[in-house]
């Protein structure tokens, strides 16, 4: 198993392939595309075009808006997640025909992000996109408000705004912001088990002293190891070509065979308490329109906060 993110698992699929050895993903934006290894199966639900998806449900958003965006601002550490993000967000603002006003990286060890937000702001962008690893998410959110940042929709593939302690942190503050998510407890994520495995997990989290919600990571983690745990049973035994043969459902470099990043808005948040965000209507999916329980709000900054 990886750990977590694309900055450790990247670096790890060398010695992997090296080993022969059976690799499950624990997130992660393309880590198999240099290498195109038949043992390695993420369990992030990207789909076949992890830099695309990463951003496509984000300009879907965007273009509900009316009228339509015409300038966007992307913004990034310069880290290996953001690097490939913006990637597909480049290519994707072709595609949306939106022309891109500011695009850069600052430094991952970066603290004020005053002088980014200032700077975005002199391109007036109708959109902005932020790839930020967790301390850079709490320092874009919190420079933006400082700056009183004017646009229409903010947000991006924000690491870290899923977890408690963020919204333990911003409460209030995060009403309007869009953010990439793989679970909220909306009416269009009813899937078989998950809502024991949180409750299950919800009652043990305090003890345990990790996040108290439990949306982000760890249905996934235990999926994961659902997965390898029934491969290993089936193959009976441990030889890495049968148990990467049985895995064999994932799609094109071990990727889900289809997308299913959720881009949720904070709506209606009052707030520090995070039991907010255990209840239907405050983490409201506007893409993609499969799974959408709700309509965005915008401009960004004209939100009540």
């Amino acid at each position: 198993m990886s750990g977590y993110g694309t900055n450790v698992t990247a670096p790890a699929m060398p010695l992997i392939i090296e080993h022969g050895k059976v690799f499950i993903g624990l997130f992660g934006i393309a880590i198999n595309e240099p290498f195109n290894y038949d043992r390695f199966f993420q369990i992030q639900p990207l789909g076949p075009n992890p830099k695309e998806s990463q951003v496509a449900g984000y300009l879907d958003a965007a273009m509900t808006m009316d009228p339509k965006p015409k300038t966007l601002a992307l913004v990034g550490a310069d880290a290996e997640y953001p690097q490939v993000t913006m990637v597909g967000a480049r290519e994707l603002a072709k595609k949306y025909r939106l022309q891109v006003v500011y695009d850069r990286f600052y430094p991952p060890n970066l603290t004020d992000f005053s002088s980014i937000v200032r700077s975005i702001q002199a391109t007036n962008p109708d959109v902005i996109y932020v790839a930020s690893c967790p301390p850079d998410s709490v320092g874009m959110l919190r420079a933006a408000l400082e700056q009183n940042l004017r646009t229409r929709m903010f947000g991006g593939g924000m690491i870290g705004v899923p977890f408690a302690f963020f919204k333990q942190q911003f409460g209030a503050k995060m009403n309007g912001l869009v953010y990439f998510n793989m679970y909220a407890p909306e009416r269009t994520m009813k899937f078989p088990g998950v809502e024991e495995f949180i409750r299950r997990y919800q009652e043990r989290a305090p003890a345990a002293g990790v996040d108290p919600l439990g949306y982000y990571l760890p249905p996934f983690a235990y999926s994961a190891l659902q997965v390898l745990g029934e491969a290993v049973t089936m193959t009976k035994g441990l030889d890495q070509r049968a148990i990467g043969a049985y895995i064999h459902e994932f799609g094109a470099n071990g990727e889900w065979r289809e997308p299913r990043v959720i881009w949720t808005q904070a709506q209606g948040i009052e707030s520090n308490n995070i039991e907010e965000f255990k209840k239907e209507g405050k983490e409201v999916i506007v893409a993609p329109e499969k799974y959408q329980t709700g309509k965005m709000q915008y401009p960004w900054s004209d939100i009540k906060r």
